[in-house]
């Protein structure tokens, strides 16, 4: 399997993988305890490891996908404890969903190995996301733990490998999203407001963008062995169906 082969097909588990947690009724309860929306929890969950002088437009530079006033609604609520603070117990939550939710999966320790060597090979230029995220110490280095948080990791660097391409097939962030799977259910999740252009003529650029995507996350692949990659693939979906 090639590197390209090997991030196509491990696109849609990545991305499932990395979220997953935030659906938790326990993250969400944790969430309200502080006051937070889930929102903010989701706004200050992913970007709060920059810091907490972050202005929201930078956040939202960050983030790339969210609209920037949604962005803002999301992150001011956040600055009485502090948006790091919040990162932190989101680091928590996801150390807590893997020790549960992963523990036992078929070849856990080895989809570890291979995630962490992807992780560890991944350029993380233009993505202060991953960056900030990957220099994180772990509180939790429990198998589970720890492979929750390289998913995330995968996860935050999939993003950021998708945000680059889109900006550099022409797109706005927000027309990426129209021609997206979800289409204008996914530009109004992400704070987006209409009107929206017409989805028909943004596939062919968004269908580039996802094969530059590819192309960038494939560049952390190159190190494993074709068939370690095939064995990326397969522990990932199997990871995939027990978090479901």
């Amino acid at each position: 399997m090639t590197p390209e082969l090997c991030a196509a097909a491990t696109k849609r588990a990545v991305l499932a993988l990395g979220s997953t947690f935030a659906l938790q009724a326990t993250t969400r309860e944790r969430a309200r305890t502080l006051g937070l929306s889930p929102w903010s929890l989701y706004v200050a969950g992913r970007a709060g490891v920059l810091g907490h002088d972050v202005r929201p437009d930078a956040v939202a530079a960050a983030l790339g996908f969210i609209a920037p006033e949604a962005v803002r609604r999301g992150w001011e609520p956040t600055l009485v404890i502090g948006p790091l603070a919040v990162a932190e117990l989101c680091l928590e939550e996801w150390c807590r969903w893997g020790a549960v939710a992963l523990h036992g999966v078929a070849g856990l320790d080895r989809l570890a190995a291979l995630a962490e060597r992807v992780v560890l090979a991944a350029d993380p230029g233009a993505m202060p996301l991953f960056a900030a995220w990957r220099a994180m110490p772990l509180p939790d280095d429990s198998p589970g733990a720890q492979l929750a948080v390289l998913l995330h990791l995968l996860r935050e660097h999939r993003v950021g490998a998708q945000l680059l391409a889109v900006r550099s097939a022409g797109l706005r962030p927000m027309e990426a999203l129209i021609a997206g799977p979800e289409g204008e259910d996914g530009a109004s999740a992400y704070g987006w407001e209409p009107p929206y252009p017409p989805r028909m003529p943004l596939l062919r650029r968004f269908v580039h963008a996802d094969g530059v995507a590819d192309r960038i996350v494939a560049q952390a692949l190159r190190d494993l062995t074709p068939a370690e990659r095939a064995e990326l693939v397969t522990f990932l979906k199997i990871a995939s169906a027990v978090a479901r």
